[in-house]
């Protein structure tokens, strides 16, 4: 019902706390000055993708980075902003729940109102359908009186999560326009930041004085780029199903005779089971990208599982616990490509019961050697972005029933001779969702809402709210804004040999790094983690205490500062106009120009193009 949303919650004493906890701010989003300093326009990850790109978003590609700085800091030629006229800003979730998401609303209306009381702040009831629909609530200290550092999205609600086809878009815009909006703030994932970034597109090309904003909300946490350092809810996530995690360890390490298989969130992308893992210890953890990249099959995975239990088995130890991210399935290749065939006689109107029937035959196959509950899971209609609907395919029941199979036939062919292989199995998907957010999400959500009203004073259009530095304390994060476009890339698939296809523009989700340092720390442990049984429990959320400020162990690791960094190389640059003048000496000149001639060599090699990196479909 439209009318609950924006009730007052019944609160537990422990949420009644939480609610009373005021986020610290850094200096540069304190006082009533906004001040902002803007680097070079900027460009794509990719050069070769930077044509496209310009192409479809003439009026938003290339805008500045925009730093926002503490009152002291001396900059000649920042922004200063000390007027504020009153502004009404709408605000919108679109994406899926992640812990967190009330305090960027929370965040935003505590800079609306210090820095003009007159500002008004319109949720839009129900996601992006009320967005359409011009569904609003105008946000209250009353009504958020009871959802300050609170879980969920109920304050306002979600519901298809896009803002994609034409009549969205134009929906989208009518429903600014009539509100007389000066900004529209969207919550959201990969997905729903590529739709604000086309949606400030079109609204820069209307003329509409909206400016779109973003902030990167989303509990897989593949919303990383070189701007964006990790995503609200992200660290409540992990830490919620850590400790889930570690209380199965225990009761696997108790009974010493159960293994556990728990598939977790994740979908592209495997961050949430890597950072899980080095939480919590858990046996073996085996994440899609390491599959796509090796190549491997339902057979290699069966086989590589069936090893370390046999392995463990020799040791007198009958028990475990393994990791696996819920997109695992479609990073298999057999079966990706026996969902791209399944997905696409559903696009041609066949019915999932005579789906089966008109498979290749080597698809057919496969499709008969599944067991019955995941061929039924495979055939359910495909998501509006024609991947699978991995939430309901239990693919760690498909990989106990195989490793059960497996283990069968090695005791009858007297290959292995200890105890029965017993699975227990779970799918922890929507547990921590809705959890009391940790005091790092807090913070940081209410942050950049703070910094999307110092988006919307600086008057950015198709921008995202970003802090770095995130793994200091808050009084040194650095607080900024990028565009959109700086973040998104062009897929290019290969579809047989010199057939070559160019994918849309997006802020695509970011993978597992195998070469980072955080995957590294995860194979430094593997053989530890698989035989020693080091099960670690970080036990459950704290927000006083030894662990209340602990962050995630892949943010911690990472040297990440990219924001920082251009800062400094900036920084650099004016140095070295300052020294090297007319006037100055030949001596100091040459090193100069021998200096600059390396690094631009070295630069243009690493800038090229790769016009051969392809993704084999």
């Amino acid at each position: 019902m439209d009318s609950d949303f924006g009730k007052q919650r019944e609160l537990s004493d422990l949420q009644k706390q939480r609610a009373l906890y005021q986020p610290e701010l850094p200096p540069c989003l304190q006082g009533t000055t906004v001040r902002v300093e803007y680097g070079d326009g900027t460009t794509t990850l990719d050069p070769a993708d930077s044509h496209t790109i310009s192409r479809y978003f003439p009026n938003t590609y290339g805008q500045p980075l925009a730093h926002f700085l503490r009152a002291n800091a001396k900059v000649p030629d920042a922004q200063i902003i000390s007027e504020h006229p009153a502004i009404r800003v709408g605000i919108v979730f679109s994406g899926r729940q992640s812990p967190g998401g009330h305090n960027v609303i929370w965040g935003l209306h505590n800079a609306l109102k210090i820095h003009n009381p007159k500002s008004v702040l319109l949720g839009f009831i129900g996601g992006t359908d009320g967005l359409f629909a011009q569904k609003t609530l105008e946000v209250t200290d009353d009504i958020l009186s009871t959802y300050k550092n609170q879980g969920g999205y109920d304050l306002l609600g979600r519901t298809r999560d896009q803002i994609r086809t034409t009549e969205q878009v134009n929906a989208a815009l009518a429903a600014c326009n009539a509100l007389k909006l000066d900004g529209l703030v969207i919550i959201g994932g990969v997905t729903s930041n590529t739709d604000a970034a086309q949606l400030a597109e079109t609204f820069a090309e209307a003329k509409c004085p909206t400016k779109v904003v973003g902030v990167p909300v989303t509990l897989n946490g593949d919303l990383k780029n070189q701007f964006v350092e990790t995503d609200v809810g992200f660290d409540t996530i992990c830490k919620v199903n850590s400790q889930l995690i570690s209380n199965v360890c225990t009761d696997a390490l108790s009974a010493e005779k159960y293994y556990y298989f728990i598939r977790l969130m994740g979908r592209k992308a495997s961050h949430v089971a890597l950072e899980c893992t080095l939480q919590s210890h858990p046996n073996m953890v085996i994440l899609g990208e390491e599959v796509v990249t090796s190549k491997l099959t339902l057979f290699d995975i069966t086989k590589q599982i069936c090893d370390a239990v046999q392995a463990r088995a020799d040791q007198d130890k009958y028990h475990g616990v393994l990791l696996l991210p819920e997109g695992l399935i479609e990073s298999i290749p057999e079966v990706y490509a026996l969902l791209q065939e399944i997905h696409g006689l559903h696009s041609q109107g066949v019915s999932m019961d005579n789906i089966s029937s008109q498979l290749s035959p080597w698809a057919s196959a496969l499709f008969e050697f599944l067991p019955l509950f995941i061929k039924k899971q495979l055939l359910l209609h495909p998501e509006s972005d024609d991947s699978a609907q991995l939430s309901q395919i239990e693919t760690e029941k498909l990989f106990a029933h195989l490793v059960e199979t497996e283990m069968n036939k090695r005791t009858k062919a007297g290959t292995y001779r200890g105890k029965k292989f017993n699975a227990i199995c779970h799918f922890f998907g929507y547990q921590a969702r809705g959890s009391l957010p940790s005091k790092f999400d807090c913070d940081y959500a209410y942050v950049l809402g703070h910094i999307c009203y110092h988006i919307l004073a600086a008057g950015l259009n198709g921008y995202m709210a970003t802090v770095t530095n995130l793994k200091s304390p808050v009084n040194k994060w650095k607080c900024g804004a990028a565009p959109f476009t700086a973040m998104m890339t062009v897929k290019r698939h290969s579809r047989g040999f010199g057939n070559l296809s160019i994918g849309k523009a997006a802020i695509h989700p970011a993978t597992v790094d195998l070469k980072g340092k955080a995957y590294e720390l995860l194979r430094q442990s593997a053989a530890r983690f698989l035989m020693d049984d080091i099960y670690r429990n970080p036990g459950p959320l704290q927000f006083d205490g030894p662990g209340a400020d602990a962050k995630a162990v892949s943010l911690c690791v990472e040297d990440q500062d990219y924001m920082g960094r251009i800062k400094q190389l900036q920084e650099y640059l004016d140095k070295v106009r300052t020294i090297v003048k007319p006037g100055c000496s030949q001596d100091v000149l040459k090193a100069a120009l021998s200096a600059m001639a390396s690094v631009t060599d070295i630069l243009s090699v690493m800038s090229t193009p790769s016009n051969g990196q392809q993704t084999y479909l």
